[in-house]
């Protein structure tokens, strides 16, 4: 497999992990909501207070930014906008060593 073959399966797998864990934390938010509302009702879990609505509410929380995350911030700022960040950074510190060379050799030519 050729490097840049590889760098996309990578890429590839890497995004299957992550919306596969995404998958996996909203059915664990659906059973546990319906095991906190069940715990809070028919337990009788503390049943003077609605306390699984928030419960579940900062849990949906939760999972927005989980959300947010792997279909947002990751698809915008993956492995090509890494490497173009590098490549750009990497121009800028090769252009100011070159100008210090220069600006080095132009004070030798001064002094001379």
């Amino acid at each position: 497999m050729e490097k840049d073959q590889h760098e996309l399966y990578e890429y590839a797998r890497d995004r299957i992990k992550q919306k596969k864990s995404l998958y996996y934390h909203f059915i664990v938010l659906f059973i546990g909501s319906i095991f906190l509302f069940i715990a809070n009702k028919w337990l009788s879990f503390y049943p003077e207070t609605k306390w699984w609505i928030w419960a579940v509410t900062i849990w949906i929380f939760v999972f927005l930014f989980h959300f947010i995350k792997v279909f947002i911030i990751d698809s915008f700022m993956n492995k090509n906008w890494e490497r173009s960040q590098i490549d750009k950074l990497m121009l800028q510190q090769t252009k100011k060593v070159e100008k210090l060379k220069n600006d080095l050799e132009n004070s030798k030519s001064s002094e001379e």
